[in-house]
């Protein structure tokens, strides 16, 4: 079959297209006709000096980029597909001191060192913590609803309890929360000018995590406490981290494990809502595999990149060293040859080997325990103490060129 045309200059990291919507439509159609397809951009339009990126959309691709490292790099142009066009070259180049955006061996180094805090053990300890939050966002939030019953879904309920699980992790006192809050959301939103967020504000941002992380770190090496910041680098000579790289390892915790949580369960809040069967079965049997489905529906990283080390092939596309090579998850996880009827939501789905963690390899997401559990959390406490919750008005989505981002999503109570 013949590939159908693309409209001229169509491209998937378009932040006006995805603030309208994940364009799915021609997904299906690239995954049908052209699995691996060369998106021709202007110089500069993503902060790189190139003409464009190869977009891999069927999930055996996809999987195969992320789990062959040697030949696809998350270092040499970092993972983020599109920076915008007035960032330099020396600002992408800061953003290899992130774990995302390393290669092995230097990944390998760090990934075993901050993987002490996300053991089951670990994360077993966060969970009546976070229940009793989870809880108590829900119950706020419905106390503090408008006179109708209605408030906004996102600042809420949806932004509070990665946030605050995060801070838990960490050790984040509770009076500085909303710090890492709102700098996490300059990082994140610097291509929606709702937020009039410049590369410049949001590298301020980003520095403020660190130093904030680095004082943290130094002051448990100073004084070590039974919390995992000390377990990371109270003594770096034993293989932990040092100040700096912890400092770097909080501004991923911050968009990686905040952004993309809270996304994932306003995603998932509209769904229910506008699948009001599934709420139904929900609120009455609570799936274990409701989670997973969720993050499958919503998955809020739409892509990430990687840079072909040296020629090489996906499938009959023939890739070039040194050519970007966009990984679509948000396609990847609609793929009719692993999902049947990807485009139902379907809490009870099972299996769901969907890749909104990623698509194995070395950058399989370090938090999914956490986060599942974040998810399953927040929606038990919806449905015990909210059940009739209902849609106001559609969402408000983010500008974004990477993320499937909700800024607002107006429900009420009544």
């Amino acid at each position: 079959m013949p590939c159908p045309a693309l409209p001229d200059g169509f491209d998937f990291t378009d932040p006006d297209l995805l603030q309208e919507r994940v364009p799915h439509p021609e997904f299906a159609q690239l995954r049908q006709t052209e699995p691996v397809r060369w998106i021709t951009q202007p110089p500069r339009i993503s902060g790189f000096d190139d003409s464009g990126y190869w977009a891999v959309t069927r999930h055996a691709d996809v999987k195969y980029v992320s789990t062959h490292p040697e030949l696809f790099s998350s270092n040499l142009n970092t993972a983020v597909i599109r920076f915008n066009e007035t960032i330099s070259r020396d600002q992408i180049e800061v953003q290899k001191l992130i774990m995302l955006n390393m290669d092995p061996p230097q990944h390998t180094r760090v990934r075993q060192i901050v993987q002490r805090g996300f053991t089951p053990r670990a994360i077993r300890s966060l969970e009546d913590a976070l229940r009793n939050r989870a809880g108590s966002i829900v119950e706020t939030a419905r106390a503090n609803a408008a006179a109708d019953g209605s408030f906004d879904f996102v600042t809420n309920v949806a932004v509070e309890l990665p946030l605050q699980a995060i801070a838990e992790l960490i050790g984040v006192p509770q009076g500085d929360r909303t710090k890492i809050f709102d700098w996490s959301n300059k990082m994140a939103a610097y291509d929606d000018p709702e937020y009039a967020i410049t590369e410049e504000v949001g590298a301020e941002a980003a520095m403020e995590i660190v130093s904030y992380a680095m004082n943290l770190a130094a002051a448990r090496k100073e004084c070590p406490a039974k919390d995992i910041v000390s377990q990371l680098v109270a003594a770096e000579d034993e293989g932990n981290l040092s100040s700096d790289e912890f400092g770097f390892f909080v501004i991923l915790l911050a968009v990686a494990g905040n952004e993309t949580t809270r996304n994932a369960i306003t995603h998932g809040m509209h769904a229910f809502l506008t699948h009001p069967e599934q709420w139904e079965l929900f609120k009455r049997e609570r799936p274990d595999t409701t989670a997973e489905e969720i993050v499958r529906w919503a998955t809020p990283v739409v892509s990430f990149q990687r840079t072909a080390t040296q020629d090489t092939e996906i499938g009959e596309a023939r890739i070039k060293k040194g050519d970007r090579v966009g990984i679509f998850y948000s396609s990847a996880n609609n793929d009719p040859d692993v999902f049947e009827e990807p485009e139902k939501f379907d809490i009870s789905r099972d299996p769901n080997p969907h890749l909104g963690f990623g698509g194995g390899g070395p950058h399989f997401c370090l938090g999914k325990s956490l986060a599942v559990l974040e998810i399953n959390l927040i929606f038990n406490a919806i449905a015990d103490a909210l059940p009739e919750l209902r849609l106001v008005s559609d969402p408000r989505r983010l500008r974004s060129a990477w993320l499937n981002g909700v800024k607002e999503l107006q429900v009420s109570t009544g």
